[in-house]
């Protein structure tokens, strides 16, 4: 789903990709961060997909995007690749962008459920409007 444009929507959903980008590429690179540097350039890949999705007003590829970094995420840490810290971090992070999209995406249905609502009532006036009053 598409939001519409809102400003505060999409400066949410940009500020949400970009927190998560900031989080994962702060230190990344040096194991000395916790994190190997083929982990994060993968890793740095999926926050590149979630912070386009979210600077193009899409939540719900943001969403799927977030589910690929989480996935990464853990192959990452299974192959020792990341320290529990740092995977702690990211996921910390990651859940509060998960949230801001689960938010921007309910915002936008409860709009377009009000709109729709707008408009059959609109349409239901003309044609209450329309139609003319019984003979007497």
């Amino acid at each position: 789903m598409r939001l519409a444009s809102p400003a505060g929507r999409a400066s949410v959903l940009a500020w949400s990709g970009a927190i998560v980008a900031a989080a994962l590429l702060t230190g990344c690179g040096t194991t000395e961060a916790g994190l190997e540097r083929e982990a994060a350039r993968q890793l740095q890949a999926r926050v590149l997909e979630v912070t386009q999705a979210s600077s193009e007003n899409d939540p719900a590829a943001a969403l799927r995007a977030l589910e690929g970094l989480e996935a990464e995420l853990e192959a990452a840490q299974s192959e020792g690749q990341i320290s529990e810290e740092r995977r702690r971090s990211i996921t910390t992070i990651a859940t509060a962008v998960r949230a801001d999209l689960n938010e921007a995406i309910a915002a936008a249905e409860k709009a377009a459920a009000d709109k729709a609502a707008e408009e059959a009532r609109t349409a239901a006036e003309q044609a209450a409007a329309a139609t003319p009053p019984p003979a007497v």
